[in-house]
């Protein structure tokens, strides 16, 4: 009686310690907040991780009607891991009423279950629901590998990796394990491993954030409403510089002036396959020295972007050109350093609130009058 009875008090403490860990990483995120949806939803993360803490432990799986709020926090997890991810890792994400119906979708059925429905016992409604939660998590995945190499903030490239690898290798292994051995056969030394591996991802999620500038991996607080597209042959705008942190080395500005006069007058940005370790190399760098002085110098995150804003500068110019009023819009594209059609008038739409055609004509209007 001995033995098992230590595994659970061990249990206990250990899930206690994680839930702690967890809304203490909530409470750090939600005081940097500012309107950043990755803050808000990195924070519904871990409140939804100490309700899986919970809904998770061993013990009866009939639980009452109060309980539904804790059930839905814990199955809607899944769909916030996949929004934190895409909020965190990729800066043009913008959260759409949508996005609600994939954590509706996932509620669902813990509520249906708790009123009693009769369709929540059949085992393919299960199957579903952990299929579901799988899938939520290998995109959540994906979404970290992508961009990865591009990206230029030093505290998000530590935590991305940890993070999501983490807990997305967590869900996946345990869904696959209730699957295989079934939710009322797990033993209890699985449990047992089960709140240990939360409980230490809590700890380092926690002391990772404690360490982090968490206004330099969040982003910018809030993105405001679209301001008037710039005139014809305006510079490429530079984002704002965020204020540097204690301790941060000052960005070289010998390399901020190398890095101008080859984008500017070389015009590097043309290059195709041009990353940020291609460049590190030409310049004689380690790559991490230059993505602070992109980061911290010059203000932008990624480094596609950092291009994009020569690239978008280049194509301007040539569009407000009357003596390149006939070349077509994919030459000025590809010349512009893009590799097709499709991402340039996306960027183009998002930098200018215009698309290419509407600026040549916008343009023309100016020269004429």
């Amino acid at each position: 009686m001995g033995g098992p009875g230590i595994l659970v008090t061990l249990d206990i403490a250990l899930r206690g310690a994680g839930i702690a860990l967890l809304l203490i990483v909530a409470a750090a995120t939600l005081r940097r907040a500012q309107g950043r949806p990755a803050a808000w939803l990195g924070a519904l993360l871990a409140v939804g991780a100490a309700a899986y803490v919970i809904c998770s432990s061993p013990g009866p799986h009939d639980p009452p009607l109060w309980f539904a709020p804790v059930l839905m926090l814990c199955t809607g997890n899944a769909a916030v891991f996949w929004l934190f991810a895409q909020a965190m890792f990729d800066d043009s994400f913008r959260l759409k009423p949508w996005h609600s119906l994939v954590w509706l979708g996932l509620v669902v059925w813990p509520l249906a279950h708790l009123l009693g429905a009769g369709f929540t016992s059949h085992w393919l409604v299960g199957v579903l629901v952990r299929g579901a939660v799988i899938l939520l998590a290998l995109l959540a995945l994906a979404q970290t590998v992508r961009g990865w190499g591009s990206d230029l903030v030093e505290g998000r490239r530590r935590l991305r990796l940890f993070i999501l690898i983490a807990v997305a290798l967590h869900i996946a292994v345990t869904v696959t394990a209730e699957l295989v051995i079934g939710p009322d056969q797990v033993p209890m030394s699985f449990h047992l491993l089960n709140s240990g591996a939360l409980a230490a991802i809590a700890a380092i999620v926690a002391l990772l954030l404690l360490q982090a500038d968490l206004d330099s991996v969040l982003g910018p607080a809030a993105v405001g409403p679209m301001v008037e597209a710039p005139a014809p042959g305006t510079p490429p705008s530079r984002p704002p510089i965020a204020e540097a942190a204690p301790g941060d080395e000052p960005a070289d500005p010998v390399l901020l002036a190398t890095l101008e006069r080859l984008m500017s007058v070389d015009r590097l940005y043309r290059q195709e396959g041009l990353t940020i370790g291609v460049l590190a190399g030409r310049l004689g760098l380690p790559e991490y020295r230059l993505r602070r002085a992109i980061n911290r110098g010059l203000g932008y995150r990624n480094f596609n972007e950092y291009l994009n804003r020569h690239r978008l500068a280049d194509a301007k110019q040539a569009l407000a050109d009357p003596g390149q009023a006939t070349v077509p819009i994919l030459t000025i594209a590809l010349d512009s350093g893009f590799q097709s059609l499709g991402p340039f008038n996306r960027a183009f739409k998002a930098d200018t609130g215009m698309t290419p055609t509407e600026y040549r004509k916008a343009a023309e209007g100016r020269n004429g009058s």
